[in-house]
């Protein structure tokens, strides 16, 4: 008899299946020797897939040689790798932590702090309905959906919402209060892959730049190459005042980043903010390296070109399949919204080898490692031909 290994964690996960155990390329593996297409790429984590030669050169070369020292000195490879992000973004300080929702913690500290200093009562923060930004107490707060505070009220007090590209509603909010910083997503994850529009996200900045407002964008998951641009700001040309990144920037190790103009920080005395383990020497090393190869012109191009095929060879099948209502997203991250339930397709695709995540309401995200071929592409849109055909 199987013992259940769900029965070892805190039930905030729903695992199934075998173990994973190795991973190479696009393709991971379990205990059962299976071997799985990963069109999920770890959550968006896994950009330059398993074992990428790069990094495991940099892991075995690096060992343990200097794995933890505190932020109370200073390390090469944060050095290098705040330097890259530098030159790469609009950016004149970099915060490094551990993950997307420790980063959009510090940018929210770090906007009320700029916002007091203008005006005691300038500390609210504005985020959008359906958009997600973590599931610590201020990112929760963020978070404009009830179904991830429910049973964790109350919630931070300053946080106000607004339907997601909707100007004229969007400014009766901002016209009731006085706010220290509007927080988005470029792109909208979570919610089931939705884009800002150019026009909202010039009207924000417009806003901001009226007010001595910040404009914080989350692109923990659209940014670092995954829409075909490095960073998801480049699409509208809209240019923030604090950017929050994490996901695929440690290659594969828990690094999170804050960019910011240095106007946003100027008001930041030491230990107004902090981490033991945020930039941890590996993790940065790993981080430069996975962004030396991905802001390449030709990676980029190259992203954006499998994104654009990816998209053509979904539309195909939603001529075959009525099922398929939308096809969204830029370069790799792409969203197939359904008129059913999402999870049971998801779960058949991973029974005919293909792993995908579900999104929003009624949508799935293919977001694969950026070094897929079109030969990988090709097989997972017919492992997903095969699963909605069988259902």
């Amino acid at each position: 008899m199987k013992k259940d290994l769900n029965s070892l964690f805190v039930p905030v996960f729903k695992r199934s299946g075998a173990p994973f155990v190795k991973g190479k390329g696009v393709y991971i593996y379990d205990t059962d020797d299976r071997k799985f297409l990963d069109f999920g790429s770890g959550i968006a984590v896994n950009a330059l897939g398993y074992a990428h030669p790069v990094i495991d050169k940099v892991i075995k070369s690096y060992g343990a040689s200097l794995l933890h020292t505190s932020n109370l000195y200073f390390v090469k490879p944060q050095i290098d790798l705040a330097e890259l992000l530098i030159k790469k973004s609009f950016a004149d300080k970099v915060f490094f932590c551990n993950s997307g929702t420790e980063a959009n913690e510090a940018a929210i500290k770090f906007a009320r702090k700029y916002g007091k200093t203008i005006n005691p009562d300038k500390f609210n923060i504005l985020s959008f309905e359906d958009g997600f930004h973590g599931r610590t107490y201020g990112a929760l707060s963020a978070t404009a959906q009830p179904k991830f505070h429910a049973g964790f009220d109350p919630i931070l007090d300053g946080f106000y919402y607004s339907p997601f590209n909707d100007i004229e509603r969007t400014k009766k909010v901002l016209s009731e209060h006085s706010f220290a910083a509007i927080i988005i997503e470029p792109i909208q994850g979570e919610s089931g892959i939705h884009a800002a529009s150019k026009e909202f996200l010039t009207f924000l900045r417009d806003y901001c730049d009226k007010t001595q407002t910040l404009l914080i964008f989350d692109e923990i998951q659209c940014g670092v190459g995954r829409t075909g641009k490095l960073w998801g700001y480049e699409h509208s040309k809209v240019i923030p005042d604090i950017m929050t990144v994490a996901k695929p920037i440690g290659g594969g190790l828990p690094l999170g980043v804050v960019l910011c103009k240095n106007a946003v920080v100027a008001p930041l005395a030491v230990g107004d903010h902090g981490t033991t383990f945020g930039g941890n020497p590996l993790a940065c090393l790993l981080g430069l390296k996975t962004l030396e190869i991905i802001s390449d012109r030709a990676f980029l191009k190259e992203v954006k070109s499998l994104g654009g095929y990816l998209k053509k060879k979904m539309n195909e099948l939603r001529k075959k399949y009525p099922v398929i209502e939308e096809i969204r997203g830029d370069g790799l991250l792409i969203g197939v919204q359904l008129s059913v339930d999402p999870v049971p397709v998801v779960a058949k695709c991973k029974d005919n080898g293909l792993l995908v995540i579900k999104a929003g309401h009624h949508t799935i995200r293919f977001i694969p490692p950026l070094v897929i071929s079109q030969k990988d592409i090709d097989k997972a849109v017919d492992i997903f031909e095969k699963t909605l055909a069988s259902m």
